[in-house]
């Protein structure tokens, strides 16, 4: 009797087996369909309006302040701001082309003096260019933890290179 009751038991547990794995592949097609049927029902986005705001911020520097530029003059302000030895600085000049169907190119050069050469070395560089007649240019830049004398060139393709008086970088 044994041997009966194990063949029952063992084909009632194949049975089991097979009946738990068809109701796995029908949870799963359940499923699938149920998110297929979500997804293909959704609602047209073209009839929701979308609301967008801005804040506003505060203008951290005076534009009235500045002074305005003069041809054949680089004027080199420091901003307000900066935190242990990092300090921003703005150049302005004014530039002007005699033949305004010709493209204007000009580079910027902040010199720092060497004390040991006595020489002014570049520190950095920047070009630049317009189309026009005249235009103000500015040049904003950060100078980091290197103190010391330093002036800013400005040079005009066809035309002479204006510098700045020296100015002070300190910690």
């Amino acid at each position: 009797m044994a041997t009966r009751s194990g063949t029952v038991l063992a084909a009632g547990s194949a049975n089991a087996a097979k009946l738990f794995v068809a109701a796995l592949a029908f949870t799963g097609a359940y499923t699938g369909l149920s998110a297929y049927g979500i997804a293909t029902s959704a609602p047209d986005p073209a009839g929701h309006t979308v609301n967008l705001s801005a804040r506003e911020l505060p203008i951290t520097r005076p534009i009235a302040a500045e002074r305005p530029a003069t041809a054949g003059e680089v004027s080199v302000s420091a901003l307000p701001g900066g935190s242990g030895c990092v300090r921003t600085f703005s150049a302005r000049a004014l530039v002007g082309d005699e033949q305004a169907e010709q493209a204007v190119s000009y580079r910027w050069r902040l010199a720092r003096w060497s004390p040991d050469t006595r020489t002014w070395h570049t520190y950095l560089v920047h070009h630049a260019g317009f189309a026009g007649t005249e235009r103000t240019v500015d040049w904003e830049e950060h100078v980091t933890g290197d103190p010391g004398w330093y002036r800013v060139d400005l040079a005009v393709e066809g035309a002479k290179t204006i510098r700045s008086d020296r100015f002070r970088m300190s910690c």
